[in-house]
């Protein structure tokens, strides 16, 4: 099994955002399945300690690359970087996660945010997919959210954001499979990351807070089977409640529960 999904997805996957949590735990669990990896994310220091245990645990290859995916030639900074590999997959995973009032936000923040959970996934996959269409073969993962399915008080431009990937994942998925290449969209429920726990989160029992480990071994599973895919059982059952619902009713339920949840949360001050 683990030699033709290299077959199909190797010799090489770049995921953004691997230094720590979902991302880290997406090249773990590829690396695992031997495809060699491209780690990107801004904290070389992490990128180097992540590249060495993977090396060590799974012998394969990697290369660690820092790179700010807000900057606006985030694909000339990295195409010099991996003109020598062939990228047989993308996980687009790198996001800020910032749940505060939209007018707390600066504009120059909320920009950023925009760049580096959107902009950045979208010229990577304009970049990466051509390659993979001419091989024939390839996958492109775009990390995206529950939130992504109605507006989220607290997390406004983060849901815009999220929602932007689900959407262009759903699309290509249909555009880009005649050539042999699987997109798909995560829509990863709340989990256990630095994002998720630095907003500093009361407990919800309506909100179940999962691992990272079983989210991404789902949606590697769901890889070149659907278009996109809700991580979590009840995370499914929450959303499939809130698709019978109006609008209106979902968005001031969620409402609800954010500010209930976040009372206490700050406003990061980077990445």
């Amino acid at each position: 099994m683990a030699g033709s999904f290299v077959a199909k997805y190797g010799p090489w996957a770049l995921v953004t955002g691997a230094s720590r949590g979902v991302g880290a735990e997406f090249a773990r669990q590829l690396a695992a399945k031997g495809l060699n990896l491209v780690l990107v994310a801004t904290n070389t220091e992490l990128l180097c300690e992540r590249a060495l245990e993977l090396e060590q645990d799974y012998g394969i290859q990697t290369r660690v690359v820092t790179l700010d995916l807000a900057c606006e030639d985030v694909v000339e900074q990295l195409a010099p970087l991996v003109e020598d590999v062939e990228i047989g997959l993308l996980v687009s995973n790198a996001a800020i996660s910032t749940v505060a009032p939209f007018l707390r936000l600066s504009p120059e923040y909320l920009v950023r945010q925009l760049h580096v959970n959107s902009r950045a996934g979208l010229m990577l996959v304009r970049f990466f997919a051509p390659r993979m269409v001419t091989s024939g073969r390839g996958g492109i993962i775009l990390m995206s959210s529950g939130s992504a399915q109605h507006g989220t008080p607290l997390s406004a431009n983060y849901s815009g954001t999220k929602a932007f990937n689900l959407m262009l994942a759903e699309a290509l998925w249909y555009e880009l499979r005649p050539s042999g290449v699987d997109v798909l969209g995560v829509m990863l429920g709340a989990t256990h990351s630095d994002g998720w726990d630095g907003n500093n989160p009361q407990p919800d029992p309506l909100v179940p807070v999962g691992d990272a480990a079983p989210a991404v071994a789902e949606a590697l599973r769901a890889l070149g089977r659907r278009p996109s895919v809700a991580t979590g059982r009840m995370n499914r059952l929450g959303y499939a409640v809130m698709s019978i619902v109006s609008r209106g009713r979902a968005v001031k339920m969620l409402g609800s529960s954010m500010y209930k949840m976040f009372r206490t949360s700050t406003i990061p001050e980077k990445e």
